[in-house]
């Protein structure tokens, strides 16, 4: 899983005015929540957050947040809030989560190798792009292999044909297929 730093700071002033004014300034309001702690406002400078927020977008990432004049925390963002006319970040929402505490997360399935049935003439067709995984966050692989190799024209690659390390625990059924190969006349 990626990890990824970014720096805040405690805001300490609410409302509309004062938002707008963060923003005119260059940062952009925050908060962060979860585990049981109160929830804390925070401010971050737009241009780097958004810098970072492009390296890990779409994929699962644990953002350590070095908060100043706190301790630092490690969280996953729950939620971004962009103006839908101008598309500049308005809020974003982090969720503090524990290291050592199993969770789901959803990983893409890369499709590797050249399939001995494409080249004979069937057609392969990605039929799940995704698998649920359950781990501890940074357990958790960035994207899994699907290799084609071997497969003949109607051959399946089921989930349970996919390698995890012994410490994660698929949740998607083992029956599921990831790719198939499918005859010409069939496609």
């Amino acid at each position: 899983m990626l990890q990824q730093e970014m720096s805040a700071s405690v805001r300490t002033d609410f409302g509309k005015g004062a938002m707008r004014r963060l923003r005119m300034a260059g940062s952009t309001p925050a908060v962060i929540y979860g585990t049981g702690r109160e929830p804390v406002a925070l401010q971050l400078e737009t241009l780097p957050l958004v810098k970072q927020l492009l390296k890990i977008r779409r994929r699962n990432a644990v953002i350590t947040l070095n908060i100043e004049g706190d301790s630092s925390r490690h969280v996953l963002i729950k939620e971004l809030q962009t103006d839908p006319v101008r598309d500049t970040l308005i809020h974003a929402d982090f969720y503090e989560i524990p290291l050592d505490k199993p969770r789901q997360f959803t990983v893409d399935l890369v499709v590797t190798g050249a399939a001995k049935g494409v080249d004979v003439g069937g057609v392969l067709e990605v039929v799940s792009k995704k698998v649920v995984i359950e781990g501890n966050p940074l357990d958790i692989p960035d994207t899994m292999a699907v290799d084609v190799t071997d497969l003949a024209i109607g051959d399946d690659y089921l989930v349970s044909n996919l390698e995890i390390p012994a410490n994660l625990k698929m949740i998607t059924a083992g029956n599921a297929v990831c790719v198939t190969i499918m005859a010409p006349s069939a496609a």
